[in-house]
C-alpha cells in the first residue's frame, strides 16, 4: 500500500466529511476529498434484496427519517445483533427501492447542529454510487494534474456473521459490486477491515486484492469467533500482544485500534488499571501507545486508528476546554499524540483538521 505516491498517515474521511454532513451522504463523502482526504470509509450492510447500503448499522432509526414515515410503521421489530436484543428498523427488512425513498439525518444531532441541518436533504445512498464518486474524483485530481494523488476506500464490513446467517453474504455481494463497478477485484485502491476476521478471510478466499485489516475493538471479542467458540473465543485484547501481531501476519496486513490506545497517558492509565487488576504477564499484556505501532511495523503490519474528533465530548480530559460537550477542544494536542505515534491511518470526521495536523509536523 506504501509507494511514493502514499502520503503518510493516510487521512480517511470517517463515513466522508461526518462532522460536517450527515453520514454516509454522497454530500458527506464528496466534501471529504474537497478537504483533502485521501481515503473514504463505507459501512456496508445489505437489504433484503441483496443490495449494499451505506449506513453505520444495519439498524437505521438514527441515521434516517424512518421513524416517520407511517408506511414503514410496521417494520420496527426487535433482533439480536452479535448476541444483543435491539429495536428499531432494519436495512435487511428493506428492498433498495424501498430505502431510496428514506432521507439521512445526523446520527450526532444533539452535537453537531450544523450537520443537522442538512436533515432530510440528502437520500440514503448504496456502495456502487461511492465507487462511481470516488471514481469522478480521481478522474477531477488528474484532470487538475494531480496525478499522483491516488484516491482509496476503506470499506468496513458491519456484523458479517450475522448477515451471512440470514443469506446475505457480504463477502459474495461485494465480490459482485467490486466487477459491477468496473474496480475488477480490487487493488491498491481498496483496504477492507471488519471487527470479525471470517469475513476478511472470505473476501481473500474470493481472490479479492486490497489490504486486510482486523479493527480491535476496546474489549470483548470478534463476534464470529463468539458464534463458533462460545466463552472461549479470543479476547480484542489477545491479536494486540507481541506475539498475537506476529500471529496475525500472512493472514492480515494490519489493524485498527481505537485512539485511546495510542494516547500515552491514556494507554498509561490502561496498563496501571490492568496491572492493578493482577492481569496477565507482561508479555501478555495487550500493547499501546507508541510501543504497539513499533511492534506491528516490526512484523510487518501497518496501524490505522478510529476516530478523531475535535469536540470535548469525544477527546480524553487533558485535551478538553471550555464546558461545553460541543465545543472544540485541543484538537491540535490530541491529533498530534496520535500522528507522533507513526500510526499510518486517521479516521477524521473532519478530514481537513487530520490533513492541517499531517502537514504541520511534516513541516517540523
Amino acid at each position: 500500500m506504501s509507494d511514493e505516491r502514499t502520503p503518510h498517515p493516510l487521512v480517511i474521511g470517517h463515513r466522508g466529511a461526518s462532522g460536517y454532513r450527515p453520514e454516509h451522504t454522497r454530500s458527506a463523502y464528496e466534501l471529504a476529498f474537497a478537504l483533502g482526504a485521501d481515503a473514504v470509509e463505507p459501512d456496508l450492510v445489505a437489504t433484503r434484496d441483496g443490495v449494499l447500503v451505506l449506513r453505520h448499522e444495519n439498524e437505521i432509526s438514527g441515521t434516517t427519517d424512518v421513524g416517520s414515515r407511517p408506511e414503514f410503521a410496521g417494520r420496527r421489530t426487535t433482533r439480536e445483533i452479535d448476541g444483543s436484543p435491539l429495536t428499531g428498523w432494519f436495512t435487511e427488512d428493506f428492498t433498495w427501492a424501498e430505502l431510496a425513498t428514506l432521507r439521512a439525518t445526523e446520527r450526532l444531532g444533539a452535537l453537531r447542529h450544523a450537520s443537522a441541518s442538512f436533515d432530510g436533504r440528502y437520500p440514503v445512498i448504496r456502495l456502487r454510487d461511492l465507487f462511481e464518486i470516488i471514481d469522478r474524483a480521481a478522474a477531477e485530481q488528474v484532470a487538475a494534474g494531480r496525478r499522483h494523488r491516488v484516491l482509496r476506500m476503506v470499506a468496513e464490513f458491519k456484523h458479517a456473521s450475522y448477515f451471512a446467517g440470514i443469506g446475505l453474504p457480504l463477502d459474495e455481494l461485494f465480490e459482485a459490486e467490486l466487477e459491477a463497478a468496473g474496480w475488477g477485484d480490487g487493488g491498491d485502491r481498496l483496504i477492507m477491515e471488519a471487527f470479525e476476521p471470517t469475513v476478511l478471510d472470505e473476501l481473500a478466499a474470493r481472490g479479492i486484492r486490497g489490504s486486510k485489516v482486523l479493527l480491535i475493538e476496546g474489549s470483548g471479542s470478534p463476534a464470529d469467533l463468539v458464534r463458533t467458540a462460545g466463552a472461549g473465543a479470543p479476547r480484542y485484547d489477545s491479536f494486540v500482544t507481541d506475539a498475537g501481531l506476529r500471529a496475525l501476519v500472512g493472514r492480515f496486513d494490519g489493524v485498527s485500534v481505537g485512539v485511546p490506545r495510542l494516547l500515552d497517558a491514556d494507554a498509561a492509565a490502561a496498563r496501571g488499571a490492568q496491572a492493578a487488576r493482577g492481569g496477565g504477564s507482561p508479555a501478555d499484556a495487550p500493547l499501546r501507545g507508541a510501543a504497539l505501532v513499533s511492534a506491528a511495523h516490526a512484523a510487518g503490519l501497518t496501524v490505522f486508528t478510529w476516530t478523531l474528533r475535535p469536540e470535548n465530548t469525544f477527546l480524553s480530559a487533558r485535551f478538553r476546554r471550555g464546558k461545553g460537550k460541543s465545543t472544540w477542544g485541543d484538537w491540535q494536542g490530541a491529533f498530534g499524540e496520535v500522528l507522533a505515534t507513526g500510526v499510518d491511518g486517521v479516521f477524521v470526521d473532519q478530514p481537513d483538521l487530520g490533513v492541517e495536523i499531517r502537514a504541520e509536523l511534516a513541516s517540523g
